[in-house]
């Protein structure tokens, strides 16, 4: 009886400490509202808090592997964390959409490269990035006064600009494997890529959508781990992108895989039919998973 009540004592006490480490740091004991989220040296000190290194895996341990590409559709409730908040006039700082980190970590150098395609053969630079991103439009009553030779007022001149409420999903490309040192089926997420309407089309009904960037996922870890992601069923827990990611909280769909036709994908042999792509796309999810069953099957 006494070790019983131990241990719900000591559970307690774990419990305590994790949402205390968890929570908006410093919130209970802030002074004033700038003192919310300001750790003293001593927490700076003792915080180890790190992505989850990769493991090393050899290449004689992987037993097979696939590569996929998928689509995470915004439109999800379940993917609504990648997504808000979209206006931050009323929220702190460490509240942004994953767009939005990711774009001001690539203006602010920390995120070095980006690249144009999922096989990170060409790399963009950030002047790159500005023309996908916005556009300049100049309006009739600008070029009437750009044609009579006068300066062009700036209220005639619109600028308009991708934001994170203009992002409809995510682009990501992963690696599925087989470790059999560990015995068992793994993931692991190579690239992930923002995408929004063409900027030139961003007002039509059904505009291009197209990958503003990809990004090396291994790269941008450290940044994802220290960017929070709104937890609904615990406030005091928020997620981390990283975390969200790696863990794969969230729904997707399949929507090529590598194979010998050039890494074609499955909207260009079903064709027209939304239906059928959904079926193929699930078809594909089921081979990986039928993949690690069989291995214990026979």
């Amino acid at each position: 009886m006494i070790m019983n009540l131990r241990n719900v004592g000591l559970t307690i006490f774990g419990l305590f400490i994790a949402v205390s480490s968890f929570g908006q740091d410093n919130i209970l004991n802030a002074g004033s509202p700038d003192d919310i989220g300001k750790k003293t040296l001593e927490q700076i000190t003792a915080d180890n808090d790190r992505p989850l290194e990769y493991g090393y895996v050899d290449k004689r341990d992987v037993l097979w592997a696939k590569t996929t590409w998928e689509t995470i559709d915004l439109d999800e409730r379940i993917n609504f964390p990648l997504y808000y908040p979209i206006d931050t006039v009323n929220i702190g700082s460490e509240r942004r959409a994953l767009y939005d980190v990711l774009l001001s970590n690539v203006k602010n150098g920390r995120i070095e490269k980006i690249y144009s395609d999922s096989y990170f053969t060409e790399t963009r630079t950030l002047s790159d990035l500005e023309s996908t991103l916005s556009k300049i439009d100049t309006l009739d009553l600008g070029y009437e006064q750009y044609n009579a030779g006068e300066v062009v007022d700036p209220q005639y001149i619109e600028i308009t600009t991708i934001s994170a409420a203009d992002i409809s999903e995510y682009k990501i490309r992963g690696y599925w494997y087989f470790d059999k040192r560990q015995g068992e089926l793994r993931y692991r997420l190579l690239g992930i890529a923002p995408v929004a309407p063409d900027v030139n089309f961003l007002t039509d009904d059904e505009p291009d959508m197209v990958p503003l960037f990809w990004v090396w996922y291994p790269d941008v870890r450290e940044i994802l781990h220290n960017a929070q992601a709104f937890n609904r069923k615990n406030t005091s827990m928020p997620f981390t992108y990283d975390h969200i990611l790696n863990a794969r909280r969230f729904s997707s769909i399949i929507y090529k895989e590598d194979n010998i036709q050039g890494d074609r994908t499955i909207a260009d042999y079903v064709i027209d039919n939304a239906l059928m792509q959904l079926l193929e796309s699930e078809r594909i999810k089921e081979s990986i998973r039928n993949f690690e069953m069989d291995m214990w099957s026979y």
